[in-house]
């Protein structure tokens, strides 16, 4: 065997050695990682932000995490645009947005996964729907059925999505 194909078939065996580690090193790394909490994306007037959950537990109510509001600026006039991951397309979401009047008043506008198309997998909120009602903030939030010591049923969110905006 000539020195150049030894040289090759070394070189070879030493990639594939390294190609092998690396493939190794990535797997170990995935199946150690913990699951990531499903994350939104907000966009307004040029700027997109990720939006970690502000509360998230698990549907058996456990294991519950706390985060921080986000902040994202939008001016009178611009929509505020939400994209929902893949793991909350079918969820049983509430979409929150606040909107403030002039006088201070605070206005309430929900809806929910009831009212947009299947699969929905953007938001879009307007700033200002009628004069002097200002977005001030939203919060999405994905339901879970309780049942009290009674037995009555109703609706908790476990996990809680918000961002303001003014």
């Amino acid at each position: 065997m000539s020195t150049n194909k030894v040289r090759t078939t070394l070189a070879l065996a030493v990639i594939l050695l390294l190609v092998a580690a690396t493939a190794g090193v990535v797997w170990s790394l995935a199946r150690d990682a913990e699951p990531k909490d499903p994350e939104l994306t907000a966009y307004a007037h040029g700027t997109a932000v990720t939006v970690p959950p502000f509360r998230y537990c698990t549907v058996r109510m456990e294991d519950c995490r706390q985060g921080e509001t986000v902040y994202l600026e939008v001016p009178a006039g611009n929509p505020l645009q939400i994209s929902l991951p893949d793991a909350l397309v079918d969820s049983p979401w509430e979409l929150l947005p606040l909107y403030a009047r002039e006088n201070g008043e605070i206005v309430e506008q929900p809806s929910s996964y009831r009212d947009h198309p299947a699969n929905t997998r953007a938001l879009t909120l307007d700033s200002r729907p009628e004069p002097g009602l200002e977005l001030i903030g939203v919060e999405l939030q994905v339901m879970i059925i309780a049942i009290d010591e009674a037995g009555n049923q109703f609706p908790v969110p476990h996990a809680v999505w918000s961002i303001k905006t003014a």
